[in-house]
């Protein structure tokens, strides 16, 4: 998996835009070929994507809970966080508030239109754009600072976990109606498979 900023959509998964991951198969391997195997089986494939996207919606809800990435490695806490207590990106709650998903029948977008999300998913510097600088209130004391650029640490909250690969291969096996470890079966919402 890999983080994406190019604005373009790719094939299954993508993020709106301001931030925005794209799945590959790089360690998700298993989680993708099940959903790949239902996507070719289903006639209404939009409710499983939909489905998949509000599960991905609550796990990286989650990780600003847990102040961690996709890989469980913690943030680095951010300045205001340290000097004034509180969570790491949560100031205001709005970036953690404007997670949301979009299905289609081919796929589903995780993410936010916050523009500032993309600089904390992959880090980066922000420079000034003019001769005045950048200009903000400093965390602890509120004083106004000017700098020409200013360095953000990757703290990255949109991306599949382990946890979210199992609840891919489950919401696909549910959503194609294949039996459970308890013997029941589930059956497809809204269209069934496709030839049935």
């Amino acid at each position: 998996m890999r983080a994406a900023d190019d604005g373009q959509e790719h094939e299954g998964f993508h993020l709106m835009a301001g931030a925005r991951f794209e799945v590959t198969l790089d360690g998700a391997e298993e989680a993708l070929a099940v959903l790949a195997r239902t996507i070719d089986r289903t006639e209404d494939k939009r409710g499983l994507f939909d489905a998949v996207g509000a599960s991905l919606v609550v796990s990286t809800q989650a990780r600003f809970e847990r102040e961690e990435d996709p890989e469980g490695n913690p943030w680095p806490a951010s300045l205001r966080a340290l000097l004034e207590g509180g969570r790491t990106l949560t100031m205001t709650a709005r970036l953690v508030s404007s997670i949301t998903h979009e299905a289609t029948e081919s796929s589903v977008a995780v993410g936010t239109n916050v523009i500032y999300a993309g600089i904390h998913q992959t880090g980066g510097t922000i420079r000034a754009k003019t001769p005045k600088g950048l200009r903000f209130r400093s965390a602890g004391n509120g004083q106004w600072v000017t700098k020409q650029e200013v360095t953000m640490p990757r703290r990255a909250f949109l991306g599949l976990d382990a946890d979210d690969e199992a609840e891919i291969i489950q919401l696909s096996a549910d959503w194609l109606g294949v039996e459970n470890d308890d013997g029941s079966t589930s059956s497809p919402p809204g269209g069934g498979v496709a030839g049935s």
